[in-house]
């Protein structure tokens, strides 16, 4: 009889099944309508989190606060959040015609509303992954929350340490604060957070703002006081998810009326019955690519397209930019900006009123009639499959658009190699099932060679969502036989609408062609280079326009 083995689950396993429970959880607490995350409902998610410990998050199971995944979340969810004890996911339900002032999170196009001093309303109009991303990032900062509770308060009858008076009278002075008084709290405050003085120094000012320079001092000291509250006087932070949302979630209401939205100008411009590519990307890659250098040429002389792409990227260059949408504009552009709740605003390009002879493609050629592009601004996870899946149905059930290609040109995270770098994939693979989606790629790892960009090629999975990127799991990804390249949030949802509607649907063409191509945004596996760790800065720029311009070529059929 053979002796039975010791069975015990890798790290990759167990964050594998942590996720999964992850999911299963959140879809569990929506259905149920409202819970508590710090309370017994909330344990499930806080445990699987934990046991997870994304990359992004950095010391989520350390003592010391974690600042970087602080900041990184605090800018992907509306301010004043953090004096908020009841948080009501809604969807679009015409608080926009009220007198609430929408509150736009700097990292994330979403509407927040604060209803009073204790309630703040997020509208969730952009599907599950929405709904995902900011379920997680709560749950981080409540833990973080609990952190700093731990560490001033005394004894349950709600006795805490100097060191949390002297903070709260720095924040409740209700005045800026002078250098020295400045200098005075972020001692005050190291201690509390466990960290030292230059740690908080250091990232202090990214939490501020001109009207808000002390905003890192009122974080920390609201989460605290709510943390406090919740175990002396048993005032547990909520979250609730209104019927309207729960009624409407996964039915493509908006996505519905935003693929309508943009057939219907289609129609009114006699485009539907016309050859259309659609692409996914920025709004300003496409444009730039094929107008910035007529428009800019004698303003940038001598410099080459790149140079000028980098100089339209800087927050200087509002009136190049300018220049550039209305040259664009007089050439055919049709600008849809987003009105009902998507945040994906739309560009239709009508390559019969372009002048290719002063563009940057005088080569493009077309048999029969010119093509239609539609851009569209980047989708969010899910998302992706709700606007995809609704554009690609026909316009009145009976009237089919011509799609001869759809591209998507998006960033990701990359498991070899760094910032900056291009990943071409011939497959997505979606995380925690294993569901995966083959494809023929139009584009190719050989057609970006000698841009001095490291080029990758391979598999990519679709994970729930960047703020659950974990090292071990991602390791096992990538150095199994799956062999993934890299990691983003929306290929295998595009991938399942584009394959619905040319195998099975059969509203568009079915030998359609696709293009994926992503650029680094960051490497979960190396450290100091996760998405806490900053924006890509200029260094986005080249791989940016160099996937763009290829997806063009092809499609205006340049060799």
């Amino acid at each position: 009889m053979k002796e039975a083995k010791n069975i015990s689950r890798t790290r990759a396993q167990e964050s594998s099944a942590a996720i999964e429970k992850m999911y299963i959880t959140m879809r569990h607490l929506f259905n149920r309508g409202f819970y508590k995350p710090m309370g017994v409902s909330g344990d499930t998610l806080r445990e699987a989190l934990m046991t997870l410990r994304p990359e992004i998050y950095g010391n989520i199971a350390d003592e010391k606060v974690e600042l970087k995944g602080l900041l990184y979340v605090i800018e992907r969810l509306p301010l004043g959040i953090e004096e908020c004890r009841f948080i009501n996911l809604t969807s679009d339900e015409g608080y926009s015609k009220s007198h609430f002032q929408a509150i736009v999170p700097p990292k994330r196009k979403r509407n927040c509303y604060r209803i009073d001093e204790e309630q703040m309303n997020i509208e969730i109009t952009r599907g599950r992954s929405d709904i995902y991303d900011i379920l997680t990032h709560l749950t981080f900062i409540f833990i973080e929350s609990h952190k700093i509770k731990d560490r001033v308060l005394l004894d349950d009858g709600g006795e805490v340490s100097r060191d949390w008076q002297k903070l709260e009278q720095a924040v409740l002075q209700n005045e800026k604060l002078t250098l020295v008084e400045k200098e005075i709290a972020i001692s005050h405050a190291a201690n509390i957070l466990g960290r030292t003085f230059e740690d908080v120094l250091d990232i202090y000012d990214d939490f501020g703002s001109n009207e808000l320079p002390d905003r890192f001092l009122h974080i920390i000291f609201w989460l605290g006081k709510l943390a406090i509250e919740e175990v002396v006087h048993n005032n547990k932070r909520t979250i609730t998810f209104s019927p309207i949302l729960r009624e409407r979630l996964g039915h493509h209401i908006h996505g519905e009326i935003w693929a309508t939205n943009i057939k219907e100008v289609l129609k009114e411009n006699q485009l539907l019955g016309r050859p259309i590519h659609i692409i996914s990307a920025n709004m300003h890659s496409v444009m730039n690519s094929i107008f910035a250098k007529k428009v800019l040429k004698t303003t940038f002389k001598g410099k080459s397209d790149f140079d000028i792409f980098e100089e339209l990227s800087k927050p200087t260059a509002n009136g190049f930019r300018t220049k550039v949408v209305e040259e664009a504009l007089k050439q055919g552009m049709i600008s849809l900006p987003e009105t009902v709740g998507t945040n994906i605003d739309v560009q239709i390009f009508d390559t019969a009123k372009i002048d290719w002879a002063t563009s940057a493609f005088p080569e493009a050629y077309f048999e029969g009639e010119k093509p239609v592009l539609i851009v569209m601004d980047y989708a969010f996870g899910e998302q992706a499959y709700e606007t995809v899946d609704e554009l690609l149905k026909p316009y009145k059930k009976n009237i089919f658009l011509n799609i001869q290609s759809v591209s998507i040109m998006g960033k990701a995270g990359i498991l070899e190699g760094g910032k900056g770098d291009i990943m071409i994939p011939n497959a997505h693979i979606n995380e925690g099932t294993a569901d995966n989606y083959f494809f023929e790629n139009e584009l190719t790892a050989e057609m970006f060679q000698g841009n001095g960009i490291s080029v990758y090629e391979g598999a990519m999975v679709t994970v729930l969502g960047t703020s659950l990127q974990n090292r071990d799991l991602l390791k096992f990804f990538h150095e199994s036989t799956w062999g993934v390249i890299g990691l983003e949030m929306e290929g295998s949802h595009y991938q399942k609408a584009i394959q619905s509607a040319s195998k099975i649907r059969k509203s568009i063409p079915k030998d359609v062609k696709v293009r994926y191509a992503y650029y680094a945004s960051d490497n979960p596996l190396e450290t100091g280079s996760t998405l806490a760790s900053g924006g890509l800065g200029t260094t986005g720029v080249k791989p940016t326009y160099l996937i763009t311009i290829k997806i063009l070529e092809q499609i205006f059929n340049i060799n």
